[in-house]
């Protein structure tokens, strides 16, 4: 059966995400540091300790990453002394300074020609655990369909989330491969959906897995031919 729709993660498939988040953490901080000094001068690890400790209590705000940074901020601007009106208002600001700096990314350098590219033969769709948005990011034109973990309430490797991309696009498992870097979340959770699974492997790493992958490629540029292929 041919591929009719392609699903993509997003974060370390389309772009290199470790400098994005960093960029991200260090916005906060720095706003932080200028309108909420109390917590700008408090280690890191303090909030991650928070963070843990709202995880245990709430397990489902790991699929809500903003909604879990948002909380993480009131909950520490409080516990240093800030009142609940403005300790909202300060956790609102620094989480938007975040947000802001985490859409700064670069892509791959293939990421938007095999995008424009792939878009004139098939449906493309998102599929993240992240919150980045495609609006903000500029490629709403490439996607039929964005879904989140956010907004689902749930993550991959669920396979609610590739069951619910099939729904969107109107098209049966066979018929459907997503692309994504990570074994466990983008591979097994799209096979468990009947789906076909590219892992995306720029560094070369060695599959340590149980479940193979359907296809492995090094560079987004590879998928057109891959596909044709298939």
């Amino acid at each position: 059966m041919s591929v009719r729709l392609i699903t993509f993660d997003l974060d370390d498939t389309l772009w290199d995400n470790r400098p994005v988040i960093e960029g991200a953490e260090t916005a906060m901080r720095d706003w932080l540091n200028r309108h909420a000094a109390a917590l700008g001068e408090v280690p890191v690890e303090y909030l991650w300790t928070i963070r843990s400790g709202l995880l245990e209590r709430q397990p489902e705000l790991r699929h809500r990453l903003s909604e879990l940074r948002r909380r993480t901020l009131f909950l520490a601007l409080g516990e240093v002394g800030y009142a609940e009106r403005e300790a909202g208002e300060l956790a609102e600001g620094a989480f938007q300074a975040m947000l802001d700096a985490r859409h700064r990314i670069t892509f791959f350098s293939d990421t938007l020609p095999t995008l424009e590219r792939l878009a004139r033969h098939y449906m493309l769709g998102v599929i993240t655990n992240g919150n980045a948005d495609v609006r903000r990011l500029g490629l709403a034109d490439h996607f039929a369909f964005a879904l989140s973990a956010e907004e689902l309430g749930i993550g991959k490797p669920d396979p609610h989330p590739f069951r619910e991309a099939l729904r969107h696009a109107g098209v049966d498992a066979p018929e459907a491969v997503h692309v994504g870097d990570h074994p466990g979340d983008d591979i097994l959770g799209a096979q468990q959906a009947g789906l076909r699974a590219i892992w995306f492997n720029p560094l070369g790493k060695p599959w340590e897995a149980a479940h193979r992958a359907d296809a492995e490629i090094r560079a987004l540029a590879e998928l057109p031919e891959l596909l044709r292929a298939w």
